[in-house]
């Protein structure tokens, strides 16, 4: 069973009032705010998605003729109108497995696991949007969106440069509800 939260800020003691699993919940409302990414019955697909916080916000977006599906390494708790899977999200054929129409919309706020050496953090990250981006490319329909948190750092140029050759249209965004000390930075591309 997933570690159950510890509220420690505005943004967390919020979350844990309103009935959301994580802080991240409003960078995904603001994101949602300023790019009108998530509508009413999309197929939406959640890449890294425990503890589930992004799930819930995106159930309640795309009511109930909306599917959202979440993937994460770690099993997600159950949410209302929301399909958990425990899977890699590097694992394209597995992933194609669980969802083998076109998706709407892929969000990834994942991250990984942290060493503790900034460069090397950072490589991690860009290697998981990486992955991220691919999947996106093979399963997101025409005219879809790509949602996803990288890590700001040494790759980050060369990601977006990247991203840029192979996406109609990119906008990189920094939320309010990130941490001051934070490098993350959201990227949203459009197929």
């Amino acid at each position: 069973m997933p570690k159950r939260y510890i509220p420690n800020d505005k943004w967390s003691k919020k979350a844990a009032e309103e009935g959301y699993r994580a802080r991240s919940v409003y960078k995904l409302m603001e994101l949602n705010e300023k790019f009108y990414i998530i509508r009413n019955g999309m197929t939406v697909l959640d890449l890294g998605a425990a503890p589930g916080s992004w799930l819930q916000y995106t159930a309640e977006e795309v009511g109930p003729k909306g599917r959202v599906i979440g993937i994460d390494l770690t099993e997600i708790e159950p949410i209302d109108n929301v399909e958990t899977y425990v899977e890699d999200i590097t694992n394209i054929d597995a992933i194609k497995k669980i969802v083998p129409e076109e998706v709407d919309l892929i969000l990834s706020d994942l991250a990984p696991k942290t060493s503790g050496i900034r460069d090397v953090d950072q490589w991690k990250s860009i290697e998981l949007s990486q992955a991220v981006v691919e999947t996106a490319l093979e399963i997101l329909r025409p005219g879809g969106k790509c949602v996803l948190k990288v890590l700001r750092g040494g790759d980050f140029e060369e990601f977006i440069a990247e991203c840029k050759q192979r996406w109609k249209k990119l906008k990189v965004f920094s939320v309010e509800a990130s941490r001051d000390r934070s490098n993350e930075i959201y990227v949203i591309l459009w197929k």
